[in-house]
Formats: structure tokens, sequence, C-alpha cells
């Protein structure tokens, strides 16, 4: 590539990453005379690229918004970088993309890519494996994203008609507090004024959404993001399962995820149990994984409900000495 071409190109990826650039600032970083500048400019116009001149003290050229995106420059780290965040997404459920979006946005990348870079990007993805299945993803469509996120940033109420995990359907009129992603999902949180609660609400549930006029003042306390895990841990189950367990608060939810289970300090009270000591709220459909959870913490704990789960420690206790003794497996 001849370099008057090869700087018109980098002209434009200057403008490209936004704001107004002073042609002094453009001449530096171009290695040429403001003249040149002018004519590069004159070069890019000519291509039908929208350059804009501002005038001022503080004047330049910038790309006019509102226009269709110039042609993509991409350097060979930004084009790997762009093409592992779109199979990343995919893998881990975050992508928004629904369909085939996230597949045919990646095409449309390498398209516009040097062979000799497609090909070694091709390398890359070709040679890849992952150590994990691919997360199970329930990707919200962009008429419904959008909105939300646009109602999130400016604090504006929310029309949206959404189907409950039961099937019932209905509006809903929403203060919306953030969009979370989790676990392959997406879910905005806030005040479902129907209701007068707050309240969790899974994006691809959402059938339209649509920003009402006016204002609202998010509420202090919990971010959007603890108050979908508390959601999601407090979601009513088969079993309300409580328990006692020793160290703070802090030490213990860094050992329990979010989502599973509800921690704070304790009040003191029950035998054997006060301070240094705290309370730890699980909700579940089965009680046979809590034993092992329990015992994986490697505390003193104590069991206040229910019943059954109790039994259920002292049997994977049992176990657990039996295969200490190395005595064969009961039964």
């Amino acid at each position: 590539m001849s370099r008057p071409v090869s700087r018109v190109l980098t002209l434009l990826e200057l403008l490209q990453s936004g704001g107004v650039r002073t042609v002094a600032e453009l001449a530096g970083r171009l290695g040429v005379g403001e003249r040149t500048v002018r004519r590069y400019v004159d070069h890019l116009v000519d291509l039908d690229v929208p350059v804009e001149s501002v005038r001022g003290r503080y004047g330049g050229y910038r790309l006019a918004p509102g226009h269709r995106m110039p042609p993509l420059m991409l350097s060979d780290d930004e084009a790997l970088a762009v093409l592992l965040g779109l199979v990343a997404g995919r893998r881990t459920g975050i992508t928004a993309a629904a369909g085939t979006a996230g597949e045919t946005a990646a095409a449309k990348v390498r398209r516009v890519l040097p062979e000799r870079l497609r090909h070694r990007l091709d390398a890359v993805l070709d040679s890849l494996t992952f150590t994990a299945a691919p997360a199970g993803s329930a990707a919200p469509e962009a008429a419904v994203l959008l909105p939300v996120a646009d109602a999130v940033r400016h604090h504006r109420p929310l029309a949206i008609r959404y189907t409950g995990g039961r099937g019932g359907s209905g509006e809903r009129t929403v203060y919306p507090y953030g969009l979370v992603a989790h676990a392959g999902r997406w879910y905005v949180t806030g005040r479902d004024l129907s209701a007068g609660a707050d309240r969790t609400f899974r994006l691809d549930r959402i059938d339209g959404a649509r920003v009402l006029p006016g204002t609202f003042e998010p509420p202090p306390g919990p971010g959007p993001a603890e108050r979908v895990l508390t959601a999601l841990a407090t979601a009513p189950y088969r079993h309300e399962v409580t328990v006692r367990v020793r160290g703070t608060a802090e030490e213990i939810r860094a050992l329990l995820p979010g989502s599973v289970a509800v921690v704070a300090d304790a009040d003191g009270g029950g035998e054997g149990v006060g301070e240094g000591w705290c309370r730890v709220e699980i909700r579940a459909e089965r009680l046979d994984w809590l034993p092992g959870l329990l015992a994986s913490l490697d505390r003193p704990f104590v069991v206040e409900r229910p019943d059954e789960l109790r039994g259920l420690v002292a049997d994977l206790a049992g176990r657990l000495m039996d295969a200490a003794r190395g005595t064969p497996p009961r039964g």
C-alpha cells in the first residue's frame, strides 16, 4: 500500500475514535503538514465518508453523527478481540444477539479483513477448544433490550408485556433500576408499580417494551446485581433451609454463590450459637446436594430446619467415616 493511501486510512481510523481532532493534532499523528491533512480529508469526502469541519478555537475535523458506519478499521489485536469476544459470548450465554446474529456479525468482520489476517485468525478459531460445555442462553430481542437499557440509563418508567414462569401474562409498568446478565440470562430489576413491590424480570419473557414519559429517582440500597441474586436465592421452592455457620457474613458469602444463599450476621440465640456465627437461608427443590455443600464450607454449622436435612447430614458423615476407615460401603 502506498504511503499516501496508508495515511488516508490512518486519518480515517483517528476520526473513527470519536470527538473533534484539530488539524495540528492530525498533522502530528500522521507526520505530515497541515495542508496535507486537508488534502487527505478531501480524499475521504470524495469517498463519501462524512467528515465535518468544525470551526472555532477548538475546531478541526470529526465524523458526522447519524451517518452509516464508515469502512471498518481494525488492527490485528482488535480483530482478534472482536472475533474471540463473539465466540466467548455465544459459549457463555452472555451474548444479546438472538438467533444467528452472532454468526453473521463474525462473518461480516471476517469479510473486511485482509486475507493474511483472516487466515491467521481462522487458525486460532479452528484450533481453539473449551473445557466446559456451552452455557444455555436465552438472548433477549434487540427490540426489548434497547428500550429497557434506555429507560434504565435515563431513569424513565417502562411499560412491558410480561409472561411469568407459570404462563400468566399481562401489562406491567416498571421503574427499572438496572440490567443484569447472570448465568446465560438477562434480567431487569425494578419497582413493579402494578404490584407495589420490587421485582426481577427475565428479558426473554418480555414480549414488548416501551419507554414512558416522566422520570423517577432510583432508591438507595443494594445494586441491581445484588437485587437479582437475592431474588433468585429467595424464589419459592419446596424446601426452606436455615443453617447457622461459624464465621462472619462476609466470609461465608465468599464461599456460597449469592444466587443460592442469603447470608446475614446471626443475632445470637440457639444452643452453642452466638457471636461469631451467621445465618444462611437457602431455598431448594431437593435436599440431597446440601450436606456436601455444607461440608465443603469446612466450618462448624448447625442445621435449624428442616429436620430431614439433619438426617441427610448424618448419613453423609457416616459414609465419610466408613471411607476413612476403609470400610466397604453399606448396603
